[in-house]
């Protein structure tokens, strides 16, 4: 798989013939039509087996393969050159593809009033070949114990169908925020614990879920004992009727990180108790904060480093946006919320405003900025196939379980190729 970034004057009739392809298979491969316009720094992926690599000045073979990730004799092979000959700037390389590793993949879909809307189901159906688990967010626990249940309508079926294993999330939400106190009701009395365990069980029972997972946020500190005391007593209960119990983490870089968000979330514990866990390793820049990227490479290495010195890098999945944001500037804390945008939406904005997109390194993310129709000045960060293949490589390079994304609704067809261009899939059930 070739990932292209449109450089002025570029056409795909001319992409297409640099790579050998059709014109209508780098359009459905990119969900975009023959006769949209590109956009300069887009980046397009050409669905070739291998890809090519473009010699940037100062580069060797040596470099290039370190950079890359690939042998150095097998580049060098492929390629008929020597392990030091010197490269001309421009050069073209082949690369050859890279055996897939397995991995676990999950997606949370977050249904909202009566039932679950069509763009949720096609999105549902859309995703799970590509997906061990599908969870839907959420069963909220109540103040006695018992759950208020989310819109299911027919993602069991969906499930099903394509071998994934329903995820039962189940929070203390409460008045669609995070309670702290109705976390320590949970935690501390032991007759609302006792009916609220039986209650997964027999709700787990009853829709098909195979897998318990605690998203328990925003706790009081001094619950974190209680919470890890809980976690033991639901994984003895759970595993004794055959099911996982998984949990989900706030991103912390060590165990002292201190925070309503953090504090009582006990890295090396939840490594000991759970099956597996997510760390959602996003959110640096939100909707209420400036504008920066949602996952930077930097901080979603640091913490991901820090959980896999605390538990085992098996029980490890990498929390990932499928979304960026697009703000109103200036920024003003506190003022207006900036708008949450699918990687195919933020692409439309950029063309329809004739932006040019361009690439932070650093956080490897894409970002531009334009001016609405208002003469309001915007910038918008998200996610393409450059910065979602730097985070495949990282997830390789540290042996991670796998990667979950929140949250399935918002268009990013370039993700699921390149996922199952690097992965070979877990499906359990």
């Amino acid at each position: 798989m070739q990932i292209h970034v449109v450089q002025k004057g570029q056409t795909l009739y001319r992409i297409a013939q640099t790579y050998g392809v059709s014109v209508d298979t780098i359009a459905e491969a990119n969900e975009m039509t023959p006769s949209q316009s590109l956009v300069i720094g887009q980046a397009l992926v050409i669905p070739i087996v291998g890809s090519y690599y473009w010699v940037q000045p100062g580069e060797g073979l040596y470099l290039i393969a370190r950079k890359l990730g690939i042998d150095l004799q097998t580049l060098a092979s492929v390629n008929k050159l020597t392990l030091y000959q010197s490269l001309p700037v421009g050069f073209r390389l082949y690369i050859p593809p890279t055996p897939r590793t397995q991995a676990e993949v999950n997606a949370y879909l977050e249904p909202r009033g009566s039932d679950v809307s069509p763009v949720l189901i096609q999105s549902a159906k859309e995703a799970a070949p590509h997906l061990t688990y599908l969870a839907p967010f959420s069963f909220r626990i109540k103040r006695d114990g018992t759950l208020q249940a989310p819109q299911l309508d027919d993602l069991r079926g969906i499930a099903s169908q394509h071998g994934v294993t329903l995820m039962m999330v189940v929070t203390n939400l409460e008045k669609d925020q995070f309670s702290a106190e109705l976390g320590h009701i949970i935690l501390t009395d032991e007759t609302v614990q006792n009916r609220l365990l039986q209650t997964i069980k027999s709700t787990a029972k009853q829709y098909g879920f195979r897998d318990i997972h605690f998203d328990i946020e925003h706790l009081f500190p001094d619950d974190r004992d209680a919470y890890n005391r809980f976690l033991r007593k639901a994984a003895t209960q759970l595993h004794q009727e055959g099911y996982l119990m998984s949990t989900a983490l706030a991103p912390k870089t060590s165990a002292a990180q201190a925070g309503a968000w953090y504090s009582a979330h006990d890295y090396k514990a939840h490594g000991q108790i759970a099956d597996f866990v997510v760390i959602m390793t996003y959110e640096w820049g939100y909707s209420g904060g400036p504008p920066m990227a949602v996952s930077p490479i930097g901080p979603v290495r640091k913490v991901l480093e820090y959980a896999i010195s605390e538990m085992p890098a098996s029980k490890v999945m990498m929390g990932q946006n499928l979304y960026g944001y697009d703000w109103t500037l200036p920024y003003v804390h506190g003022g207006a919320f900036a708008k949450a945008v699918s990687p195919q939406a933020a692409i439309d904005l950029a063309r329809k405003y004739n932006a040019q997109i361009l690439y932070d390194y650093t956080a490897q993310a894409p970002h531009f900025n334009y001016w609405d129709d208002a003469g309001k000045e915007h910038t918008v960060w998200f996610e393409d196939a450059r910065s979602i293949q730097a985070k495949f490589r990282l997830l390789k390079e540290l042996g991670l379980r796998g990667i979950s994304y929140w949250k399935l609704g918002l268009k990013f067809p370039q993700n699921w190729l390149l996922l199952e261009e690097n992965f070979k899939v877990v499906k359990r059930s």
